[in-house]
Protein backbone atom coordinates (compact mmCIF):
# COMPACT_ATOMS: atom_id res chain seq x y z
CA UNK A 1 0.00 0.00 0.00
CA UNK A 2 1.29 3.28 -1.25
CA UNK A 3 0.63 6.51 0.69
CA UNK A 4 1.34 9.94 -0.42
CA UNK A 5 1.03 13.27 1.74
CA UNK A 6 1.13 16.40 0.16
CA UNK A 7 1.22 20.38 1.24
CA UNK A 8 -0.52 21.19 -2.43
CA UNK A 9 0.44 24.22 -4.59
CA UNK A 10 -1.48 27.35 -3.71
CA UNK A 11 -0.94 30.65 -5.76
CA UNK A 12 -3.34 32.86 -6.18
CA UNK A 13 -3.25 36.33 -8.55
CA UNK A 14 0.92 35.73 -7.93
CA UNK A 15 0.69 35.41 -4.63
CA UNK A 16 1.79 32.77 -2.71
CA UNK A 17 0.12 31.02 -0.01
CA UNK A 18 1.32 29.33 3.24
CA UNK A 19 -1.03 26.44 4.86
CA UNK A 20 0.45 23.16 6.26
CA UNK A 21 2.80 24.05 9.26
CA UNK A 22 0.75 27.68 9.76
CA UNK A 23 -0.99 28.78 13.13
CA UNK A 24 -2.12 31.62 10.69
CA UNK A 25 -2.85 30.48 6.77
CA UNK A 26 -2.63 32.82 4.37
CA UNK A 27 -1.41 34.25 1.51
CA UNK A 28 1.47 36.63 1.56
CA UNK A 29 2.61 39.61 1.37
CA UNK A 30 6.16 42.03 0.75
CA UNK A 31 6.77 42.29 4.11
CA UNK A 32 7.08 38.63 4.76
CA UNK A 33 7.78 36.92 1.38
CA UNK A 34 10.72 35.05 2.99
CA UNK A 35 8.56 32.79 5.56
CA UNK A 36 8.19 29.23 5.25
CA UNK A 37 7.10 26.85 7.85
CA UNK A 38 7.90 23.39 7.79
CA UNK A 39 5.03 21.19 7.71
CA UNK A 40 5.29 19.65 11.33
CA UNK A 41 2.23 17.62 11.98
CA UNK A 42 2.88 16.32 7.97
CA UNK A 43 6.59 14.99 9.07
CA UNK A 44 5.55 13.47 12.66
CA UNK A 45 2.49 11.48 9.97
CA UNK A 46 5.53 10.47 7.69
CA UNK A 47 7.48 9.21 10.23
CA UNK A 48 5.04 7.25 12.38
CA UNK A 49 3.86 5.31 8.84
CA UNK A 50 7.50 4.90 7.49
CA UNK A 51 8.52 3.41 11.14
CA UNK A 52 5.45 1.34 10.57
CA UNK A 53 6.89 -0.17 7.35
CA UNK A 54 4.43 2.01 5.02
CA UNK A 55 5.51 3.11 1.66
CA UNK A 56 5.03 6.41 2.45
CA UNK A 57 6.09 9.78 0.52
CA UNK A 58 5.37 13.56 1.01
CA UNK A 59 5.01 15.98 -1.44
CA UNK A 60 5.45 20.10 -0.05
CA UNK A 61 4.44 21.55 -3.07
CA UNK A 62 4.68 25.18 -1.73
CA UNK A 63 8.15 24.65 -0.16
CA UNK A 64 9.85 22.97 -3.75
CA UNK A 65 8.12 25.92 -5.35
CA UNK A 66 6.32 23.29 -8.47
CA UNK A 67 3.84 24.43 -10.30
CA UNK A 68 0.29 22.86 -10.64
CA UNK A 69 0.92 20.76 -13.44
CA UNK A 70 4.54 19.66 -11.93
CA UNK A 71 2.79 18.74 -8.83
CA UNK A 72 -0.13 16.62 -11.11
CA UNK A 73 2.65 15.00 -12.35
CA UNK A 74 4.59 13.83 -9.67
CA UNK A 75 1.18 12.45 -7.50
CA UNK A 76 0.04 10.54 -10.92
CA UNK A 77 3.94 9.21 -11.38
CA UNK A 78 3.65 7.96 -7.59
CA UNK A 79 0.27 6.69 -8.13
CA UNK A 80 -0.93 6.30 -4.60
CA UNK A 81 -3.44 3.90 -3.01
CA UNK A 82 -3.99 6.92 -0.24
CA UNK A 83 -3.81 10.77 -0.94
CA UNK A 84 -3.76 12.24 2.10
CA UNK A 85 -3.55 16.04 2.16
CA UNK A 86 -3.33 19.13 4.43
CA UNK A 87 -6.02 22.03 3.86
CA UNK A 88 -7.11 25.12 5.76
CA UNK A 89 -9.92 27.87 6.45
CA UNK A 90 -9.00 30.15 3.69
CA UNK A 91 -7.23 27.54 0.64
CA UNK A 92 -10.73 25.04 1.57
CA UNK A 93 -12.31 25.70 -2.09
CA UNK A 94 -9.20 26.10 -4.22
CA UNK A 95 -7.43 22.12 -2.30
CA UNK A 96 -10.72 20.55 -2.96
CA UNK A 97 -10.63 21.57 -6.82
CA UNK A 98 -7.28 20.42 -6.95
CA UNK A 99 -7.60 17.13 -5.30
CA UNK A 100 -10.84 16.20 -6.65
CA UNK A 101 -9.65 16.96 -10.06
CA UNK A 102 -6.22 14.52 -9.02
CA UNK A 103 -8.88 11.87 -7.86
CA UNK A 104 -11.31 11.77 -10.99
CA UNK A 105 -8.08 10.69 -13.21
CA UNK A 106 -6.81 7.50 -10.90
CA UNK A 107 -9.24 5.78 -8.69
CA UNK A 108 -7.47 6.19 -4.83
CA UNK A 109 -9.03 6.80 -1.30
CA UNK A 110 -8.92 10.77 -0.87
CA UNK A 111 -7.99 12.01 3.00
CA UNK A 112 -8.20 15.58 4.53
CA UNK A 113 -7.53 16.91 7.56
CA UNK A 114 -5.98 20.76 8.89
CA UNK A 115 -7.30 23.13 11.05
CA UNK A 116 -10.66 23.77 9.18
CA UNK A 117 -13.37 23.12 11.23
CA UNK A 118 -15.89 23.31 8.27
CA UNK A 119 -14.52 19.88 7.68
CA UNK A 120 -15.08 18.28 10.65
CA UNK A 121 -18.97 17.47 10.09
CA UNK A 122 -21.48 15.15 8.35
CA UNK A 123 -22.53 17.82 5.86
CA UNK A 124 -19.20 18.16 4.49
CA UNK A 125 -18.58 14.69 3.55
CA UNK A 126 -21.96 14.71 2.43
CA UNK A 127 -21.43 17.52 0.26
CA UNK A 128 -18.02 16.18 -1.15
CA UNK A 129 -18.57 12.60 -2.58
CA UNK A 130 -14.93 12.38 -3.27
CA UNK A 131 -13.61 12.95 -0.39
CA UNK A 132 -13.34 9.84 1.50
CA UNK A 133 -11.90 10.62 5.11
CA UNK A 134 -11.43 13.82 7.49
CA UNK A 135 -9.47 13.36 10.24
CA UNK A 136 -10.10 15.87 13.47
CA UNK A 137 -7.33 17.50 14.70
CA UNK A 138 -4.25 16.37 15.40
CA UNK A 139 -3.67 13.52 13.16
CA UNK A 140 -0.70 11.79 12.70
CA UNK A 141 -1.49 8.64 15.02
CA UNK A 142 -5.58 8.62 13.49
CA UNK A 143 -3.43 8.18 10.00
CA UNK A 144 -1.31 5.57 11.36
CA UNK A 145 -4.57 3.88 12.54
CA UNK A 146 -6.72 4.56 9.52
CA UNK A 147 -3.65 3.20 6.90
CA UNK A 148 -3.17 0.10 9.18
CA UNK A 149 -7.39 -0.34 9.27
CA UNK A 150 -7.43 0.11 5.44
CA UNK A 151 -4.43 -2.40 4.89
CA UNK A 152 -5.68 -5.05 6.93
CA UNK A 153 -9.73 -5.10 5.71
CA UNK A 154 -10.98 -3.72 9.48
CA UNK A 155 -13.83 -1.72 10.48
CA UNK A 156 -13.22 1.93 10.65
CA UNK A 157 -15.23 2.99 12.73
CA UNK A 158 -13.54 1.35 15.62
CA UNK A 159 -10.59 4.70 14.69
CA UNK A 160 -11.82 7.66 16.99
CA UNK A 161 -10.89 10.99 15.28
CA UNK A 162 -12.48 11.14 12.09
CA UNK A 163 -15.19 11.24 9.55
CA UNK A 164 -15.64 8.40 7.34
CA UNK A 165 -17.65 7.55 4.03
CA UNK A 166 -17.79 3.52 4.21
CA UNK A 167 -20.27 2.16 1.46
CA UNK A 168 -22.51 5.24 1.03
CA UNK A 169 -22.98 5.43 5.07
CA UNK A 170 -21.47 8.49 6.69
CA UNK A 171 -19.87 8.50 10.37
CA UNK A 172 -18.28 11.01 12.77
CA UNK A 173 -16.31 8.69 15.22
CA UNK A 174 -15.60 12.36 17.35
CA UNK A 175 -12.26 13.70 18.20
CA UNK A 176 -9.81 11.89 19.16
CA UNK A 177 -7.98 12.08 23.04
CA UNK A 178 -4.55 13.69 22.51
CA UNK A 179 -1.47 11.26 22.49
CA UNK A 180 0.05 12.57 26.61
CA UNK A 181 3.22 11.15 25.97
CA UNK A 182 4.60 12.69 23.02
CA UNK A 183 8.19 11.74 23.33
CA UNK A 184 6.90 8.30 22.01
CA UNK A 185 6.53 9.57 18.86
CA UNK A 186 9.98 9.69 16.37
CA UNK A 187 11.11 12.78 15.42
CA UNK A 188 9.60 14.05 12.03
CA UNK A 189 10.63 13.06 8.78
CA UNK A 190 13.03 15.59 7.27
CA UNK A 191 14.50 13.26 4.56
CA UNK A 192 10.95 13.79 2.39
CA UNK A 193 11.08 17.60 2.63
CA UNK A 194 13.47 19.97 1.21
CA UNK A 195 14.56 21.23 4.74
CA UNK A 196 16.43 23.91 3.44
CA UNK A 197 13.89 25.75 2.05
CA UNK A 198 11.99 26.40 5.41
CA UNK A 199 12.77 29.92 6.42
CA UNK A 200 11.62 31.45 9.94
CA UNK A 201 14.48 33.12 11.19
CA UNK A 202 14.13 35.72 13.62
CA UNK A 203 16.47 37.73 14.21
CA UNK A 204 19.10 36.79 11.37
CA UNK A 205 19.72 33.41 12.54
CA UNK A 206 22.16 31.77 10.57
CA UNK A 207 20.87 29.32 7.53
CA UNK A 208 20.19 26.83 6.36
CA UNK A 209 18.42 26.53 9.80
CA UNK A 210 15.93 23.97 10.97
CA UNK A 211 12.33 24.46 13.16
CA UNK A 212 11.83 22.46 16.13
CA UNK A 213 8.95 21.22 18.35
CA UNK A 214 9.84 21.59 22.42
CA UNK A 215 5.89 20.67 22.85
CA UNK A 216 2.34 20.87 21.46
CA UNK A 217 -0.64 22.77 22.76
CA UNK A 218 -0.61 25.90 25.18
CA UNK A 219 -2.18 26.19 28.18
CA UNK A 220 -3.88 29.60 27.79
CA UNK A 221 -6.70 30.58 25.84
CA UNK A 222 -6.47 33.75 23.22
CA UNK A 223 -9.97 33.75 21.53
CA UNK A 224 -8.41 33.76 17.96
CA UNK A 225 -5.72 31.30 18.65
CA UNK A 226 -6.59 28.22 15.59
CA UNK A 227 -4.45 25.19 16.58
CA UNK A 228 -5.17 25.24 20.27
CA UNK A 229 -9.05 25.13 19.72
CA UNK A 230 -9.43 23.70 16.02
CA UNK A 231 -6.37 20.79 16.08
CA UNK A 232 -6.19 20.27 19.68
CA UNK A 233 -9.71 20.98 21.01
CA UNK A 234 -8.70 22.87 23.88
CA UNK A 235 -5.31 23.61 25.51
CA UNK A 236 -4.00 20.52 25.04
CA UNK A 237 -0.22 21.53 26.28
CA UNK A 238 2.49 18.33 26.53
CA UNK A 239 6.18 19.62 26.84
CA UNK A 240 8.75 17.33 25.46
CA UNK A 241 11.70 16.07 27.85
CA UNK A 242 14.10 18.38 27.82
CA UNK A 243 16.58 15.32 27.33
CA UNK A 244 15.02 14.59 24.25
CA UNK A 245 15.05 17.84 23.03
CA UNK A 246 18.30 18.35 23.24
CA UNK A 247 19.02 15.16 21.72
CA UNK A 248 17.35 16.09 18.40
CA UNK A 249 19.02 19.13 17.99
CA UNK A 250 22.17 17.91 18.88
CA UNK A 251 21.52 15.26 15.80
CA UNK A 252 20.38 18.47 13.90
CA UNK A 253 23.25 20.14 14.57
CA UNK A 254 25.93 18.13 14.22
CA UNK A 255 24.64 15.52 11.12
CA UNK A 256 22.52 17.34 8.84
CA UNK A 257 24.39 20.62 8.70
CA UNK A 258 22.25 22.91 10.47
CA UNK A 259 23.62 26.05 11.67
CA UNK A 260 20.50 27.08 13.74
CA UNK A 261 16.91 26.13 14.96
CA UNK A 262 13.92 27.92 15.80
CA UNK A 263 11.08 26.73 18.06
CA UNK A 264 8.03 27.08 16.44
CA UNK A 265 5.71 25.79 19.43
CA UNK A 266 2.29 27.43 20.27
CA UNK A 267 4.34 28.84 23.34
CA UNK A 268 7.82 28.04 24.19
CA UNK A 269 9.28 29.26 27.31
CA UNK A 270 6.52 27.42 29.51
CA UNK A 271 7.91 26.48 33.27
CA UNK A 272 11.05 27.92 34.73
CA UNK A 273 12.38 25.07 35.80
CA UNK A 274 12.27 23.71 32.19
CA UNK A 275 13.51 26.27 30.90
CA UNK A 276 16.78 26.14 33.01
CA UNK A 277 16.82 22.35 32.76
CA UNK A 278 17.02 22.67 28.43
CA UNK A 279 19.38 25.71 29.12
CA UNK A 280 21.66 23.49 31.48
CA UNK A 281 21.06 20.41 28.58
CA UNK A 282 22.67 22.32 25.83
CA UNK A 283 25.71 23.62 27.60
CA UNK A 284 26.32 19.67 28.32
CA UNK A 285 25.92 18.77 24.67
CA UNK A 286 28.14 22.24 23.52
CA UNK A 287 25.20 22.94 21.21
CA UNK A 288 26.82 26.07 20.61
CA UNK A 289 24.46 26.85 17.57
CA UNK A 290 22.27 30.28 18.04
CA UNK A 291 18.83 29.59 18.10
CA UNK A 292 15.01 31.00 18.82
CA UNK A 293 11.58 30.70 20.04
CA UNK A 294 8.05 31.61 20.23
CA UNK A 295 7.64 32.79 23.40
CA UNK A 296 5.16 34.88 25.82
CA UNK A 297 7.23 37.74 27.56
CA UNK A 298 5.38 37.86 30.66
CA UNK A 299 6.97 34.30 31.23
CA UNK A 300 10.48 35.66 31.44
CA UNK A 301 12.18 36.75 33.92
CA UNK A 302 16.38 38.02 33.99
CA UNK A 303 17.41 34.07 35.60
CA UNK A 304 15.59 32.33 32.37
CA UNK A 305 16.85 35.01 30.38
CA UNK A 306 20.15 34.83 31.46
CA UNK A 307 20.74 30.92 31.27
CA UNK A 308 18.85 31.19 27.68
CA UNK A 309 21.22 33.72 26.34
CA UNK A 310 24.21 31.77 27.35
CA UNK A 311 23.10 28.51 25.64
CA UNK A 312 22.58 30.23 22.58
CA UNK A 313 19.24 32.16 22.13
CA UNK A 314 19.34 34.94 19.69
CA UNK A 315 15.77 35.57 19.56
CA UNK A 316 12.94 35.64 20.53
CA UNK A 317 9.28 36.15 18.89
CA UNK A 318 6.79 37.48 21.31
CA UNK A 319 2.89 37.99 20.62
CA UNK A 320 1.61 41.69 21.88
CA UNK A 321 -1.47 41.69 19.96
CA UNK A 322 -2.52 44.65 21.16
CA UNK A 323 -1.00 47.74 23.24
CA UNK A 324 -4.18 48.08 25.05
CA UNK A 325 -4.73 45.75 28.14
CA UNK A 326 -8.70 46.10 27.66
CA UNK A 327 -8.37 44.37 24.29
CA UNK A 328 -5.90 42.08 25.25
CA UNK A 329 -8.21 41.11 27.98
CA UNK A 330 -10.78 40.97 25.39
CA UNK A 331 -9.06 37.97 23.59
CA UNK A 332 -8.67 36.28 26.97
CA UNK A 333 -4.66 36.35 26.16
CA UNK A 334 -4.08 37.13 30.01
CA UNK A 335 -1.01 38.71 29.47
CA UNK A 336 0.25 41.95 31.56
CA UNK A 337 1.18 44.56 29.28
CA UNK A 338 3.30 46.48 31.45
CA UNK A 339 5.21 43.45 32.23
CA UNK A 340 5.32 42.06 28.60
CA UNK A 341 6.72 45.62 28.36
CA UNK A 342 9.38 45.44 31.02
CA UNK A 343 10.47 41.94 30.09
CA UNK A 344 10.45 43.00 26.15
CA UNK A 345 13.06 45.90 27.27
CA UNK A 346 14.93 43.05 29.55
CA UNK A 347 15.67 40.88 26.44
CA UNK A 348 16.72 43.45 24.17
CA UNK A 349 19.56 44.79 26.87
CA UNK A 350 21.00 40.94 27.30
CA UNK A 351 21.23 41.35 23.37
CA UNK A 352 18.88 39.12 22.44
CA UNK A 353 16.98 39.98 19.40
CA UNK A 354 12.89 40.55 19.54
CA UNK A 355 10.22 40.49 16.58
CA UNK A 356 6.90 41.40 18.13
CA UNK A 357 3.39 40.07 16.68
CA UNK A 358 0.07 42.48 16.36
CA UNK A 359 -3.09 42.05 15.47
CA UNK A 360 -5.80 44.70 14.31
CA UNK A 361 -9.51 44.26 15.40
CA UNK A 362 -10.00 42.65 18.07
CA UNK A 363 -13.23 43.52 20.19
CA UNK A 364 -13.10 46.91 21.15
CA UNK A 365 -10.57 48.22 18.37
CA UNK A 366 -10.89 52.02 18.08
CA UNK A 367 -8.83 54.74 16.23
CA UNK A 368 -7.06 55.20 19.49
CA UNK A 369 -6.18 51.41 20.38
CA UNK A 370 -4.67 51.24 16.90
CA UNK A 371 -2.85 54.45 16.99
CA UNK A 372 -1.55 53.18 20.75
CA UNK A 373 -0.62 49.62 19.56
CA UNK A 374 1.66 51.79 16.76
CA UNK A 375 3.11 53.95 19.26
CA UNK A 376 3.92 51.06 21.54
CA UNK A 377 5.82 49.04 18.35
CA UNK A 378 7.97 52.50 18.10
CA UNK A 379 8.64 52.77 21.87
CA UNK A 380 9.45 49.40 22.15
CA UNK A 381 11.99 49.60 19.13
CA UNK A 382 11.84 45.87 17.94
CA UNK A 383 14.32 44.50 15.42
CA UNK A 384 11.26 43.07 13.56
CA UNK A 385 7.49 43.39 13.51
CA UNK A 386 4.01 41.49 12.06
CA UNK A 387 0.99 43.45 12.00
CA UNK A 388 -1.95 41.52 10.30
CA UNK A 389 -5.67 41.70 11.01
CA UNK A 390 -7.53 39.37 13.22
CA UNK A 391 -8.95 36.51 11.31
CA UNK A 392 -12.09 35.16 13.17
CA UNK A 393 -11.05 31.32 11.84
CA UNK A 394 -14.35 29.20 11.97
CA UNK A 395 -14.32 26.73 15.31
CA UNK A 396 -12.46 29.88 17.29
CA UNK A 397 -13.99 31.68 19.90
CA UNK A 398 -13.54 35.05 18.16
CA UNK A 399 -15.50 33.58 15.10
CA UNK A 400 -18.35 32.75 17.31
CA UNK A 401 -17.86 36.25 19.29
CA UNK A 402 -17.79 38.14 15.87
CA UNK A 403 -21.05 36.15 14.81
CA UNK A 404 -22.97 36.94 17.73
CA UNK A 405 -21.79 40.90 17.64
CA UNK A 406 -23.43 40.63 13.80
CA UNK A 407 -19.60 41.55 13.09
CA UNK A 408 -18.75 39.08 10.68
CA UNK A 409 -18.68 40.53 7.15
CA UNK A 410 -18.19 37.82 5.22
CA UNK A 411 -18.73 33.72 4.83
CA UNK A 412 -16.23 33.84 2.00
CA UNK A 413 -13.69 31.40 3.38
CA UNK A 414 -11.03 32.17 0.48
CA UNK A 415 -10.52 35.62 1.72
CA UNK A 416 -10.27 34.79 5.73
CA UNK A 417 -6.19 35.26 5.59
CA UNK A 418 -6.27 38.18 7.39
CA UNK A 419 -3.49 40.00 5.08
CA UNK A 420 -4.86 41.80 1.88
CA UNK A 421 -9.08 42.10 3.90
CA UNK A 422 -10.35 42.27 6.64
CA UNK A 423 -13.64 39.85 7.08
CA UNK A 424 -14.68 41.58 10.31
CA UNK A 425 -15.32 45.30 11.43
CA UNK A 426 -15.65 46.20 15.29
CA UNK A 427 -17.89 48.65 16.52
CA UNK A 428 -16.09 51.74 15.90
CA UNK A 429 -14.04 50.67 12.85
CA UNK A 430 -14.96 49.17 9.33
CA UNK A 431 -13.16 46.46 7.06
CA UNK A 432 -11.39 49.05 5.30
CA UNK A 433 -10.34 50.99 8.70
CA UNK A 434 -8.55 47.77 9.51
CA UNK A 435 -6.94 46.87 6.28
CA UNK A 436 -6.12 51.19 6.43
CA UNK A 437 -4.18 50.08 10.14
CA UNK A 438 -2.14 46.94 9.15
CA UNK A 439 -1.34 49.61 5.74
CA UNK A 440 -0.19 52.51 8.19
CA UNK A 441 1.66 50.47 10.83
CA UNK A 442 3.51 49.18 8.08
CA UNK A 443 4.40 52.75 6.40
CA UNK A 444 5.20 53.93 9.60
CA UNK A 445 7.19 51.25 11.23
CA UNK A 446 9.36 50.86 7.89
CA UNK A 447 9.89 55.18 8.01
CA UNK A 448 10.94 54.37 11.83
CA UNK A 449 13.80 51.73 10.57
CA UNK A 450 14.59 53.94 7.83
CA UNK A 451 15.30 57.10 9.86
CA UNK A 452 16.73 55.08 12.61
CA UNK A 453 19.91 54.35 10.17
CA UNK A 454 20.37 57.66 8.61
CA UNK A 455 20.44 59.60 12.27
CA UNK A 456 22.30 56.75 13.62
CA UNK A 457 25.27 58.68 11.21
CA UNK A 458 24.53 62.04 12.84
CA UNK A 459 26.24 63.26 16.02
CA UNK A 460 23.86 63.79 19.13
CA UNK A 461 24.39 67.69 18.49
CA UNK A 462 23.79 67.61 14.92
CA UNK A 463 20.00 65.29 15.91
CA UNK A 464 19.58 67.48 18.28
CA UNK A 465 19.29 70.28 16.71
CA UNK A 466 17.16 68.61 13.19
CA UNK A 467 14.69 67.24 15.95
CA UNK A 468 14.54 70.84 17.02
CA UNK A 469 13.98 72.51 13.89
CA UNK A 470 11.21 69.82 12.85
CA UNK A 471 9.08 69.22 15.94
CA UNK A 472 10.20 72.43 18.32
CA UNK A 473 11.66 72.18 22.11
CA UNK A 474 8.95 70.34 24.11
CA UNK A 475 8.77 67.13 22.03
CA UNK A 476 12.41 67.61 21.50
CA UNK A 477 13.11 67.64 25.47
CA UNK A 478 10.73 64.66 25.75
CA UNK A 479 12.93 62.62 22.84
CA UNK A 480 16.05 63.38 24.97
CA UNK A 481 14.77 62.02 28.02
CA UNK A 482 13.89 58.63 26.05
CA UNK A 483 17.13 58.69 24.25
CA UNK A 484 18.81 59.21 28.24
CA UNK A 485 17.02 56.42 29.28
CA UNK A 486 17.13 54.25 26.79
CA UNK A 487 20.49 54.61 25.02
CA UNK A 488 18.24 54.35 21.38
CA UNK A 489 17.71 56.88 18.82
CA UNK A 490 14.49 54.60 17.56
CA UNK A 491 11.94 58.05 18.63
CA UNK A 492 14.69 60.48 18.37
CA UNK A 493 12.94 61.66 15.47
CA UNK A 494 9.31 60.76 13.43
CA UNK A 495 5.81 61.94 13.94
CA UNK A 496 4.21 63.16 16.60
CA UNK A 497 2.27 60.60 18.78
CA UNK A 498 -1.37 62.46 17.88
CA UNK A 499 -2.41 59.71 15.50
CA UNK A 500 -1.60 57.62 12.93
CA UNK A 501 -5.09 56.47 11.45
Amino acid sequence: MKILLVNPPWVVDGRKGVRAGSRWPHLKIPEEEGYLPYPFFMGYAVSLLKSGGYEARAIDAIAEDISYDEFRKRVADFSPDILFSETSTPSLNHDLRLLTEIKKEKSMVLVLAGPDSNMFTERFIDENPLVDFVLIGEYDTTLLDLVSALRDNKDVSKIRGMLARVNDVIMNTGRRPLNRNIDEIPWPDRDDFPMKKYHDCPGGIPQPSVQVWGSRGCPFQCSFCAWPQIMYGGPGYRPRDAKQIAEEIEHLMKETGFKSFYFDDDTFNIGKKRMLELATEFRKRQINAPWAAMCRSDLMDEEILKALRASGLHAVKYGMESAVQELVDNCHKKLDIRLAEKNILLTKSLGIKVHLTYTFGLPGETRETVNATIRQALKLDPDSVQFSIATPFPGTKLFEQMKASDNLVSYDWDSYDGNTVSVLRTDNLSPDDLKRAQDVAYKVWSENKLNQRRYRELSPFRLFRLCLREHGIKYTLNKVFLYMKNKSYSHYLGKKASGYL
